[in-house]
């Protein structure tokens, strides 16, 4: 590799890491197509808190999630209790976990899924501004905005769904901590799943 393409790609680091979420500050907005064909803006959403979850039904981690209820359960807990859940799917065409807009409404119903909405982020653009890195990977937004908590959907990295017993739920601990006005700890973890099939 030439110096050149070392800076080259030195710099691209830099300005992706630079421009990624924050906690405490407003989330990058973004507008992208959902599976029933209506487009969907984060910003709409302002004075309603929103859970990003990143997703790939192919991910053993995800279908871990999925295939005992756990994301589902999950997902209707916290909708139910006032919340947008935005599912994201940023695999790109051709590569795992991919999807037109009619598998991804398939999907949903299969599944006995519980989104507010799934969105579909073939090019990556949406999940490079959030450095969205495995599936899952869950993020937690305010009413105003602003992110509160970004990272595993709990404490137990494994695919295995007997890892659920017992596993704390960060998703659901930060959104307790939120709604009860309390310090949201921890508020950043690192992501566990299968890496995010952008386009190579």
């Amino acid at each position: 590799m030439t110096l050149h393409k070392i800076l080259t790609a030195f710099i691209a680091y830099i300005c992706l890491t630079a421009s990624g979420p924050v906690n405490g500050k407003v989330a990058p907005d973004f507008t992208l197509p959902s599976s029933t064909g209506a487009m969907v803006s984060l910003k709409a959403f302002r004075g309603t808190p929103v859970i990003l979850e990143w997703s790939n039904h192919d991910c053993p981690f995800v279908r871990k999630h999925y295939g005992a209820g756990n994301m589902q359960r999950l997902q209707r807990q916290l909708t139910e209790a006032g919340a947008v859940w935005l599912t994201i799917i940023s695999s790109a065409p051709g590569q795992q976990g991919h999807v037109d807009a009619e598998e991804a409404e398939r999907l949903t119903h299969e599944r006995g899924a519980y989104p507010s909405h799934v969105l579909l982020d073939p090019d990556g653009t949406v999940g490079t501004a959030y450095r969205a890195r495995t599936t899952p990977h869950m993020y937690l937004i305010d009413e105003n905005g602003v992110l509160l908590y970004q990272g595993a959907i709990d404490d137990k990295p494994s695919a295995r769904r007997e890892s659920l017993d017992g596993a704390t739920n960060y998703v659901l601990a930060a959104w307790d901590a939120y709604q009860s006005g309390e310090a949201i700890d921890p508020a950043q973890t690192k992501p566990y799943g299968c890496t995010v099939k952008y386009a190579q």
